[in-house]
């Protein structure tokens, strides 16, 4: 077939009419697909959107749940912390009035214990001890008024050495304290004690001796207590004191070496008093046991040993070793409270620290406790 032309009625140019129709066709399929593919792409954008968004709202929805699943388990650490806080306040104050109360407690108990010495000793006390008291107190008096006579002589120009004076302080003191017994002192010039008490009980029995020995000067000697041991023996005294101006390193008021006491001038009559009491009772008790010589050395053994030592100085011993036993307890608790308030301290100041961290990412509840005032 032959093909077919048109002239263009513009130009005047002869087309095919095959490549007319095959343009136009060609533009036709041109725009149906054109149109479709734009209606594709636009229902695909509708669907990729569609999906974003919903990918979108899941992933909001979860970082959403995530934030608030946070903040509850914060919330519930903050009200955790809020309830160790009230019960470490209350703790503490729990624990400051059992300290008041400790020391209350103890403050009662040690007058209980003071309470119960006093009636253990008045009931031990003995019509002879009670009359000892009695003499003791007559004694001091005497004794106070002897001691001043002897500071007037002195400032009156008595030219005696101190050592002399001394020893007629002793002997002053100790005529004045126990009127009923003799009072011998040594001559000067002779070997021996200084003074020799010969203790008379009231019904003028001869109860045995003590020896004194004075000593004023600046340094102690330990010689001094075998040479009054060896005058004791001579003489067969029962009991042998050193009175001294200067103790012995450690020693306050009075204290017992190897059988011979030793003391201070202002602890002599009280001294005396007690060594005078115990012959008295061991020349009673010789009276009511004649031909009982095994009671008798065991009786003797007492009065030269330990337990008659430990007797004379645990009426020194007992308030110091109560008060020290009671100072003891008192520190070791005071130590257990600072120990427990500085854990409290360190308790509240991380609980401080953690509501301020917390408060920092979400905005929490005010707790005036934790909050500063304005």
């Amino acid at each position: 077939m032959s093909e077919q032309k048109i002239k263009c009625p513009k130009c005047g140019e002869l087309i095919s009419i095959d490549d007319v129709l095959t343009h136009q066709i060609e533009e036709k399929v041109s725009r149906e697909f054109e149109a479709k593919q734009k209606v594709r792409e636009v229902e695909l954008t509708a669907k990729i959107i569609k999906q974003a968004k919903t990918e979108a709202e899941k992933e909001q929805s979860a970082k959403t749940a995530f934030l608030e699943e946070q903040l509850k388990s914060k919330e519930t650490k903050l009200a955790e912390a809020t309830k160790n806080e009230i019960e470490l306040r209350k703790e503490k104050s729990k624990l400051a009035e059992e300290k008041q109360a400790f020391e209350l407690e103890k403050l009662r108990q040690l007058e209980e214990a003071k309470k119960v010495i006093a009636e253990e000793a008045a009931k031990k006390a003995a019509e002879e001890q009670q009359y000892v008291i009695a003499q003791l107190k007559k004694q001091l008096t005497d004794a106070t008024k002897a001691k001043d006579e002897l500071a007037r002589k002195l400032e009156q120009g008595s030219q005696q050495t101190q050592g002399e004076v001394l020893e007629l302080e002793l002997e002053e003191i100790l005529r004045t304290e126990f009127p009923g017994d003799e009072i011998t002192p040594v001559p000067k010039g002779m070997s021996g004690a200084d003074i020799v008490q010969k203790v008379i009980d009231r019904s003028g029995r001869e109860c045995g001796q003590i020896v004194w020995e004075s000593k004023k000067t600046k340094a102690w000697s330990e010689g001094w207590i075998q040479k009054l041991k060896d005058d004791q023996r001579a003489i067969k005294a029962h009991l042998a004191v050193i009175v001294s101006i200067t103790l012995p390193e450690g020693v306050k008021g009075c204290v017992c070496r190897d059988g011979v006491w030793i003391c201070d001038i202002k602890f002599a009559p009280a001294l005396a008093a007690a060594l005078r009491m115990n012959l008295e009772a061991v020349t009673r008790e010789k009276a009511m046991s004649v031909g009982k010589n095994e009671k008798m050395e065991v009786l003797y053994s007492y009065l030269t040993g330990v337990e008659f030592k430990q007797r004379v100085e645990a009426i020194i011993e007992a308030f110091t070793c109560m008060q020290d036993g009671l100072k003891k307890e008192k520190n070791a608790y005071e130590k257990i409270w600072a120990e427990r308030e500085k854990q409290i301290q360190k308790v509240i100041k991380n609980t401080v620290g953690m509501y301020g961290d917390l408060n920092g990412l979400v905005t929490l509840p005010q707790i005036k406790m934790l909050e500063l005032g304005e």
